[in-house]
């Protein structure tokens, strides 16, 4: 009886395994260039945070545009809906060039953004 065991743990063992299924290539998104905008005192540290940058304040800065006098960031986002809001000096502020808002947590609103 344990000749026939050993037998089959051998044979199992010499089997090759089976080629792995290739894995369908996930279709690549196109990401999509949005800049944001925000009127702003010059000299101030101003910042973009949002849900694609896990609302981390110090993921994007925002330049300083002297000839239109507003600060700008541009992201390359997937389509989809976000929400954000601008940091200028310590407050945060959302964007009064956009006209759609969503409540929050803190019991303030974000800006919100769907892009497509």
């Amino acid at each position: 009886m344990k000749k026939q065991v050993k037998a089959a743990a051998k044979t199992a063992t010499k089997k090759k395994p089976a080629k792995a299924a290739k894995k369908a290539a996930a279709p690549k998104v196109a990401l999509k260039s949005v800049t944001f905008t925000v009127h702003a005192e010059a000299g101030q540290e101003v910042r973009l945070a949002g849900s694609f940058t896990d609302w981390e304040t110090k993921a994007k800065k925002m330049t300083f545009k002297k000839k239109n006098g507003v600060y700008s960031a541009t992201v390359k986002l997937a389509p989809g809906e976000y929400q954000y809001k601008f940091i200028i000096g310590d407050k945060w502020a959302t964007d009064d060039q956009n006209t759609e808002f969503v409540p929050n947590d803190k019991g303030t609103f974000n800006s919100k953004l769907v892009v497509k």
